[in-house]
Parts: structure tokens; C-alpha cells; sequence
């Protein structure tokens, strides 16, 4: 909002100086003599003059402070953490379950649901169960229902993905992103293309799924201190719904039910389990256990 408010500053500043030094020039050529023009008001004049030009620089001020680049540093990761924690942002969380706020050390899954738009991040201590954190609503994504299958399909994938420390970008023309390692085994097996699909901020989407601002810099810090913590990668299961019996039921005629049927095991396995299964490929198929 600030970020805004300050833009709007600066444009109407602006606006406002060009039209009176239009108005200035203009009247100097009419009259053929600067030193003939005289204005009527010179007090109220300087008062606009003065209230613009501190205007201007309030907005750029604003601008200049939102846009900040963010250092990925462990310093600046473990101040966002406190930061975002106490935050009271509207836009989410979904659900949040604070005793279980992550600390170095800990491992985290990230799980994504379609239909329902939203992005759970899971927490695990040591031998613990995993144990739900954070519940975000995702922004935007592409082409509905079904699996990535070719670059410029404008599908977001669904399957078993993970992502390390060689796959995150601070200083992303998104804001913050990390790439989910699409294409996976499964999909070079079967054929299918992409690149640089990423969960990423700005709440656009060109096959990627995307997170409003706030959301992301939570989610890239959570991310970045599990990574530092000792994990090597973090998996990311996106789903193209809650895989219930009455979900599959529904969706029993889509073309891509097959393929939903690979995917429903590690949905299970995780429901029940609170364990994150092991994923494999044989002969093109994902193998869950």
C-alpha cells in the first residue's frame, strides 16, 4: 500500500510541476519577456510549488523503501522469520499452527492443491510426524486440471517434485521464487517438456504457480532456513484436488484419471501416515511406498 500511495505522490507531483512550467514557458513566449509575466498569486503559487516538491519526495521515499533488494543471508532469513510470525497480514494465513513454527533443523513439505487453490507447508522435528504449519491461498496458476505435459502447454504440473538450494532465486523479476524441478523423471520418461517452472510471487502465471508478495517471502524464507538447516531437498507434492473417495468419485470420467490414480497413494500414505512416501519411476508409472 505504501508502495502505492508513494507512486501516486510522484505522478501527480510530477503532473503538476510539467503543467506549471508548460504554463510558465507558454506565457514567457506570449508575452515575448519572462520579465513581463507576473502572477497574481505569488504566495499560493509557492505554497503548490512547495506541496508538490514535498510530495515528491514523500513518494519517492515510499518507493524507495518497498523496493529494497532482498539479501539472502541468514541473518536477513531469521528476521523475516520474526517479522512475518507476528505479522497480522489479511490476505492470509488460511490456517496457521504456531507451536509449530519451524526453527533450524527442522524439515519442511510443501503440498499444493488445485481445485482448492491453496499451499500447505508441513513441519518435521527429528523422528516426529510431520505436523501442518501454515496454510496459504495461491494466487493464480495455468490451464486448470491435469498434468504439464509441454513447454508453452500453459499447464501448471501436478506429480511429486522437489526443489535445493541450487534452485532458488532472491533476486527473481518475481520477487522471490525457487524452481520446482520440472521436468521430473517421471516426466522425461514420458515425454513431457518445460522449463523454469517455479513457485514465485507477483501473482502471475505462465505455467508457474504463483503467490502474492507476502505469501512468497514467508514460504522462500521458511524454505531458505530449512535448506541452511541441513535439508537437501524439500519435496513439493501438488495435487490436483483432495484425493478423498468422493473427490475421485467425481472426477472417475476425466481423461486424466489414470494418472490421478498414481498420485492418490502418496495422498494417502501422507493422510494417514503423516510421512512424506517414497517416490520412484518403473516402466513410466510412479511407483509410491
Amino acid at each position: 500500500m505504501s508502495k502505492l500511495i508513494g507512486n501516486l505522490l510522484c505522478l501527480s507531483s510530477l503532473i503538476f510541476l510539467v503543467a506549471v512550467g508548460f504554463v510558465l514557458l507558454v506565457s514567457a513566449v506570449v508575452r515575448k519577456s519572462k520579465n513581463n509575466f507576473k502572477f497574481r498569486n505569488n504566495k499560493i503559487f509557492g505554497f503548490f510549488v512547495g506541496g508538490c516538491l514535498i510530495a515528491f519526495i514523500a513518494g519517492v521515499v515510499l518507493v524507495l523503501k518497498n523496493n529494497l533488494l532482498y539479501i539472502d543471508s541468514l541473518s536477513a532469513i531469521n528476521q523475516a522469520l520474526n517479522r512475518y510470525h507476528h505479522a497480522q497480514a489479511l490476505e492470509y494465513p488460511l490456517q496457521t499452527n504456531s507451536a509449530n513454527y519451524p526453527v533450524r533443523g527442522d524439515n519442511i513439505y510443501l503440498r499444493l492443491f488445485k481445485q482448492e487453490g491453496i499451499l500447505e507447508v508441513w513441519t518435521k522435528r527429528e523422528n516426529q510426524p510431520y505436523k501442518l504449519y501454515k496454510t496459504w491461498k495461491i494466487c493464480t496458476f495455468s490451464g486448470g486440471l491435469g498434468p504439464k505435459k509441454a513447454e508453452g502447454d500453459g499447464k501448471s504440473p501436478e506429480g511429486f517434485y522437489a526443489t535445493q538450494k541450487n534452485l532458488l532465486n532472491p533476486h527473481s523479476r518475481y520477487h522471490l521464487s525457487f524452481n520446482i524441478g520440472f521436468p521430473n523423471t517421471y516426466d522425461q520418461a514420458n515425454g513431457f517438456s518445460g522449463s523454469y517452472i517455479m513457485i514465485h510471487g507477483k501473482c502471475v502465471s505462465a505455467g508457474c504457480y504463483a503467490m502474492t508478495d507476502a505469501s512468497i517471502e514467508e514460504i522462500y524464507t521458511l524454505v531458505s532456513l530449512a535448506l541452511d538447516g541441513g535439508q537437501k531437498q524439500i519435496p513439493i507434492h501438488i495435487f490436483p484436488f483432495m484425493m478423498s473417495p468422493s473427490n475421485m468419485k467425481k472426477n472417475q470420467d476425466s481423461e486424466y484419471f489414470p494418472f490421478w490414480q498414481q498420485l492418490k497413494p502418496a495422498y494417502d500414505i501422507f493422510e494417514t501416515q503423516r510421512r512424506v512416501p517414497d517416490i520412484s519411476v518403473e516402466r513410466r508409472h510412479y511407483v509410491v511406498q
